[in-house]
């Protein structure tokens, strides 16, 4: 599988850094490959070390403004010339989305794909890592849009919350037939 990861380009504490690196060796170790932003930075750095480590493929979408940051030896590097365009290459790339913990930028990501799935143009399954209760507050607000009637279809139709890596791989490869 290709799998595109939202993530933080920040150095973060071990209790982000841990599970990332968890959920990397997994992709690795299965043999699939890690779509990302392509930066060699932070927790980005993290997720692509453990997955080369591990025997993935690398597959960077890095963007014209950050390609100084790009991660030398990736498999591929493709640099788009926007943020939008970066986003566009990412998921078009990716058999699937696992959304990691970071800031505006993966928020960002995270909505347009989640819109891109609320309204029938992607059936890509999408997995939220919920990683030591990042997205607690963010999980509670789309139930309350659910609840309140903001969202067409439910939200289990638009993302699998996971608070553990195995259980975010274990859902992608069941939702596309990979044993």
């Amino acid at each position: 599988m290709n799998i595109c990861v939202f993530l933080s380009a920040a150095d973060l504490d071990e209790r982000y850094t841990r599970p990332a690196r968890e959920f990397a060796e997994l992709l690795g170790k299965g043999g699939h490959t890690l779509v990302w932003g392509g930066s060699d930075v932070g927790l980005m750095k993290v997720v692509a070390d453990g997955v080369q480590e591990a025997g993935g493929r690398l597959l960077g979408v890095s963007v014209e403004f950050l390609a100084n940051k790009a991660r030398p030896g990736s498999d591929e590097m493709v640099v788009a010339a926007d943020l939008a365009e970066r986003k566009k290459l990412l998921l078009d790339k990716a058999d699937a989305v696992v959304i990691m913990v970071g800031g505006t930028g993966t928020l960002d990501e995270a909505t347009e794909i989640l819109e891109l799935k609320k309204h029938g143009r992607t059936d890509k399954p999408v997995v939220l890592l919920n990683t030591a209760g990042f997205y607690d507050g963010l999980k509670q607000q789309f139930r309350r849009m659910e609840d309140e009637g903001f969202l067409p279809r439910p939200l289990a139709e638009l993302v699998f919350f996971a608070e553990e890596p195995v259980g975010a791989l274990a859902y992608l490869e069941e939702q596309l037939g990979v044993h």
